[in-house]
């Protein structure tokens, strides 16, 4: 084994993660292309209530499809590259398409952190002062809020790309650089580099620390207030409907970032790797197959909107 080149001379990347599962690759690709399927046509009729239904139209459903958007986009950067990988049984991918891989992954990775904290505060503002939610929550500030959150991720990758470029990379003779993960992620790349990787360690305790504990502080607080003014309602229907209304929000709170919680507040194990695995495979697939889902099980407009696109259909048909 060699230092290979760096990013910038392309070395090759063989993700190799599913190699070592033990599981047939028919059975993966199978698996996979049913969730990725199931993920296009979720988010995507999703979008479509949204649009189309007005009782869909207020702040809340805004920020919702924005989610879709950014949901369907972080699966869709992943897993089709995976799916190829799978049907060729050869899983290899050029420096610059991995480097591509992951800085859209990461931008739409943040991004969907940061729209799930913005819900947070559209629900504190729907709960704690309902008077001047139309006024506060308004189209204007939703969208400001969205885009403000495209570009505080797209900074955040660029920084991080910026210093993975300089790495070199521990590969055979022919440049080939083995890493085991089914996508070009962040930690994998660290570990197979044969660089110093401490700036980059460094900016992910401080920059990216930051980044994650401003959107969990705003979360926590907004459902700090939201758990106090609901306790002080003094009936029950409408303590139990103020639940209702964040409750298919506070489900995807608790997926997204009971997972990131899980892998990254853990001390270091030799499991490390099959966690960073098993975490892609959250942020990836099942997330981004939960959230429309959780929306339409667990919300009546939603429920009622498709009832009535499938109406239609009927009725066109």
């Amino acid at each position: 084994m060699s230092c290979a080149p760096n990013a910038s001379h392309s070395p090759i990347f063989l993700l190799l993660g599913f190699s070592r599962a033990g599981i047939p690759l028919g059975l993966l690709f199978f698996l996979f292309l049913t969730i990725y399927l199931t993920t296009v046509l979720g988010n995507v009729t999703l979008v479509l209530l949204i649009s189309r239904d007005p009782r869909l139209h207020s702040p809340m459903y805004y920020l919702l499809r924005g989610l879709s958007v950014i949901d369907l986009s972080l699966s869709t950067v992943t897993l089709p590259q995976l799916l190829v990988h799978l049907a060729s049984g050869y899983p290899a991918m050029p420096a610059a398409h991995c480097l591509a891989q992951f800085f859209f992954f990461y931008v739409f990775g943040v991004s969907d952190t940061l729209v799930i904290a913005v819900m947070a505060l559209d629900r504190y503002v729907a709960i704690c002062d309902p008077l001047r939610y139309a006024l506060v929550m308004n189209y204007q500030l939703c969208a400001r809020l969205l885009a403000l959150s495209c570009v505080v991720s797209i900074v955040h990758t660029m920084l991080h790309v910026g210093l993975i470029l300089p790495l070199c990379w521990v590969g055979d003779s022919g440049g080939h650089v083995s890493l085991p993960h089914f996508f070009c992620d962040h930690r994998p790349l660290l570990r197979a580099s044969c660089s110093d990787i401490h700036p980059n360690e460094l900016a992910i305790f401080l920059e990216g620390g930051f980044l994650m504990l401003g959107p969990c502080a705003l979360i926590v607080l907004s459902y700090a207030r939201i758990g106090a003014t609901i306790l002080s309602l003094p009936s029950a229907a409408g303590r139990l409907r103020a639940v209702s209304t964040c409750g298919s929000h506070l489900t995807m709170v608790c997926f997204l970032y009971g997972t990131i919680i899980w892998v990254y507040f853990q001390p270091p194990s030799q499991n490390s790797q099959d966690q960073d695995m098993a975490a892609a495979v959250m942020y990836t697939a099942i997330t981004p197959l939960a959230n429309p889902l959780v929306y339409s099980f667990r919300n009546k407009d939603v429920k009622g909107a498709l009832h009535k696109l499938l109406r239609e259909g009927r009725v066109n048909s």
